[in-house]
């Protein structure tokens, strides 16, 4: 199976790339042996369902070369001709967190939004605000670990599972052969495999060769480290921040803090319009790249020369993962967690994957021949089902992440940043990330 998608630039403005489907057609989806289909949605009552995620999720899309290859808001309103949905798509995750906690309470969420695993804890918090979307019908449908992340204290399951993010490292063949370096697919595998000890001497290597930044910035880099730590930031028994005291945290800040004066850094801000350009234009050579990220580099480099390295350094680590979830409040609960449910199930994510590289949460899905036995036209036909498959198996840790890992992790990124920019000094901007943290309450 080739998957040869083209998806759009990520640049839309905050809060909105609105689509409204309204199709009238009659024909059922195949719903076969699935337990999501209940009569709410194929009633004959009208409904306008909202879905609000970011980034992207694979369900809808206008591309390169017309659709996504799979357009599921479309065969979700075919299979239930009574429902509209508008689908509402942040330009960030930042974004879709800052919505999601200042109208939970008040109200005015759409009727299924999404969160990511990076405020999942804190959206745990609130759990009471969110519809309980248990159902004997669906229980072992994800990975347990994937479930068992977003039930509460009482049982009560708050979010249905999307993807994971196995990582890998994604490079630009053009850029790694200007440096006089093999670019094939086996030489990078093999360069890269080991410890980010040898990934930063790969990275000295290219640009003394080149004069220009190896990866996009560090803040990049820093969430692929930080997510091999299994304490980064909070005491897992008392939820009080470690992070200024873990010697982990500060050995990895010292480590990017001193590429980024090698030049390693590219420094290049992560959904930026000069991020996206510099990954058309090759002012950068490697990525670290979860499987979610191939959706993103097509889109942005779209007549680039790509291609995906199976290995990472330290072994393996998953960026991102996110959830739908349900406000308890909406007015189409039952016909929301309808919809979440068929979004989230094996079929579904398997087509997602197809769509943008999300690599699927759910085990039937993840076993999949279509999954299994995917390739990727863009990235010189990489078998990336296989080379995700193998970087999931490959995770060994997944890092504690309590009610604050986003905003301690959120103050870090932006030390990172500032001695990229050159605003502050190494020192002077972990002073400046010592204040935050201990600001945060």
């Amino acid at each position: 199976m080739s998957l040869s998608r083209r998806s759009t630039h990520l640049g839309i403005a905050a809060g909105a790339a609105v689509l409204t489907l309204t199709l009238a057609a009659c024909s059922g989806g195949d719903t076969t042996d699935d337990p999501t289909t209940s009569d709410t949605g194929s009633s004959d009552e009208p409904v306008t369902l909202t879905l609000a995620t970011f980034n992207q999720f694979g369900y809808s899309g206008e591309s390169e070369g017309g659709d996504y290859m799979y357009d599921l808001i479309a065969e979700y309103e075919e299979a239930h001709p009574n429902v509209d949905i508008v689908y509402n798509v942040a330009d960030t995750s930042n974004t879709a967190r800052e919505n999601f906690f200042t109208k939970l309470g008040p109200g005015g969420l759409a009727d299924i939004e999404a969160i990511e695993v990076d405020w999942l804890a804190e959206a745990l918090q609130y759990s009471d605000l969110l519809a309980d979307l248990s159902n004997p019908e669906l229980d072992g449908r994800w990975l347990d670990w994937k479930t068992a992340a977003a039930t509460d204290a009482d049982g009560r399951l708050i979010g249905y599972g999307t993807d994971i993010g196995p990582e890998a490292i994604c490079y630009n063949v053009d850029a790694i052969e200007a440096a006089g370096m093999d670019a094939s697919r086996e030489a990078m595998t093999a360069a890269i495999d080991g410890d980010w000890d040898n990934f930063f001497a790969l990275g000295q290597q290219y640009t003394d060769a080149t004069g220009k930044g190896f990866y996009e910035e560090n803040a990049a880099v820093l969430q692929a480290m930080i997510g091999q730590v299994a304490v980064p930031y909070e005491d897992q028994s008392t939820g009080e921040i470690i992070a200024l005291d873990n010697p982990e945290v500060k050995a990895i800040y010292d480590q990017l803090t001193a590429a980024s004066a090698a030049g390693l850094s590219a420094g290049l801000s992560q959904w930026g319009d000069d991020w996206a350009a510099g990954m058309a234009n090759g002012d950068f050579a490697v990525m670290p790249c979860p499987s979610w990220m191939l959706g993103v580099i097509n889109g942005n480099a779209p007549d680039g020369n790509w291609d995906i390295a199976n290995a990472f350094p330290g072994g393996g680590g998953n960026w991102g993962g996110s959830y739908l979830t349900v406000p308890a409040s909406g007015a189409n609960v039952e016909a929301a967690t309808e919809l979440a449910a068929w979004l989230t199930a094996p079929e579904q994510q398997a087509k997602a994957f197809a769509n943008v590289g999300a690599f699927p949460s759910q085990i039937d899905a993840a076993a999949s021949t279509e999954v299994q036995e995917a390739t990727n036209a863009f990235f010189n036909d990489a078998p990336i089902g296989e080379i995700f498959a193998e970087r999931a198996a490959a995770v060994e840790v997944a890092p504690y992440k309590g009610a604050l890992y986003f905003q301690v992790n959120d103050a870090m990124v932006n030390a990172l940043r500032r001695v990229d920019e050159g605003v502050m000094s190494a020192d002077e901007s972990w002073a400046q990330f010592e204040a935050d943290v201990q600001a945060i309450s």
